[in-house]
């Protein structure tokens, strides 16, 4: 089976996407599937390449077959790629937010993962809150401010409605880019800028003082989920930064499975679920939660493409009941393959008396 691996991308997680996919290149069974590798520049280029690494436009250049009948990769020199499956692994903008999926849709490519629909809802941060809220899901409490907004955003409007400290986020970006903890004005104008740096929205949030947990969900009728993990922060961090996460190796401990109470962990997994369906997200996905202090438990996000990095908490989640990282990739694929097969029952014509 012949796997198109999609990595980089547009994105300021470009960095991430690389180290995912060396990681899951690396363990994918070669003896079950083909990996065909496909970089994308920062600048949005396509290109073929023969390992993973940062310099994507060694590669040959490439572009998409406009095709459905014959959907593949095809070179300057006519030469073209064809693939059984794509697995998308971009983290962030035009990668996870329902662009890429949407492309690869119109051109009738399997694609492993969540599709337009739980993709863009899942992206922003505002959509996803009120779907979660929909669903009756605990979120903190927030604010949505757009980009001509600006003028009215100050300390004493949002503190009034959220209280002090609270966070600061740009609305469709992920592994910490654009957020930022406020404690004063002087924070909140650097908060700000930072946010919308990167979006034309952001959110104010209420800071939720507790641990961070995180729960890995796995399949589509029904989906499972693991155990929870928890990510503790070393105290010099005020909270999960993008150096936290990636650069920093002393920065946080993670202990898979979290050390929680029965009920904890239960109330945790129900609530990750719930969430994973309200956002109708496919194949896998991690949701982020808040145990507050005083244990009451909220939904942060979910990632719909979660890491696949050496310190990403998704596979290591899944490794703690029993599923390696390769059974884990082929799990993906299997589930992404079946769930095209089931759609293709589903009928794109429509025969009328319509004259046209």
């Amino acid at each position: 089976i012949k796997v198109a691996i999609l990595y980089g991308g547009r994105s300021v997680e470009h960095g991430v996407s690389i180290n995912s996919a060396r990681n899951i290149v690396e363990y994918l069974d070669k003896n079950k599937f083909e990996p065909l590798l496909i970089g994308i520049s920062t600048a949005g280029v396509w290109h073929k390449n023969s390992t993973v690494n940062k310099d994507i436009e060694a590669g040959e250049r490439i572009n998409l077959q406009l095709n459905p009948q014959k959907a593949g990769f095809i070179s300057q020199q006519g030469i073209v790629y064809r693939a059984d499956v794509v697995f998308p692994v971009l983290h962030g903008t035009d990668g996870e937010d329902g662009s890429i999926q949407g492309l690869l849709q119109a051109m009738s490519m399997p694609m492993v993962g969540t599709g337009v629909l739980g993709s863009a809802m899942s992206m922003n941060k505002f959509v996803a809150k009120k779907i979660l809220q929909e669903a009756g899901l605990p979120v903190a409490k927030f604010l949505c401010y757009y980009f001509e907004d600006r003028e009215q955003i100050n300390v004493k409007n949002i503190s009034s409605k959220l209280g002090l400290p609270f966070m600061i986020k740009s609305a469709s970006l992920g592994s910490s880019v654009g957020v930022s903890k406020v404690n004063d004005k002087a924070d909140l104008k650097k908060a700000v800028d930072e946010a919308f740096k990167y979006d034309d929205c952001l959110l104010a949030e209420e800071y939720i003082k507790g641990r961070e947990i995180e729960c890995a969900i796995l399949g589509n009728n029904p989906p499972q989920a693991s155990f929870p993990g928890e990510i503790i922060i070393n105290s010099k961090y005020e909270f999960y930064t993008f150096d936290a996460k990636y650069v920093d190796g002393e920065a946080v401990k993670i202990d898979v499975p979290a050390k929680l109470d029965k009920e904890i962990i239960e109330t945790i997994r129900q609530y990750s679920l719930k969430a994973y369906q309200a956002l109708k997200c496919e194949d896998f996905s991690r949701v982020d939660l808040f145990l507050a202090d005083d244990g009451r438990v909220f939904v942060n996000e979910i990632n719909t493409i979660p890491g696949f990095t050496n310190s990403s908490m998704f596979p290591m989640m899944w490794k703690e009941r029993g599923l390696s990282f390769t059974d884990l990739i082929t799990k993906l694929i299997e589930l992404s393959l079946e769930r095209t097969k089931r759609s293709a029952r589903i009928q794109k014509d429509f025969q009328s008396a319509l004259k046209f």
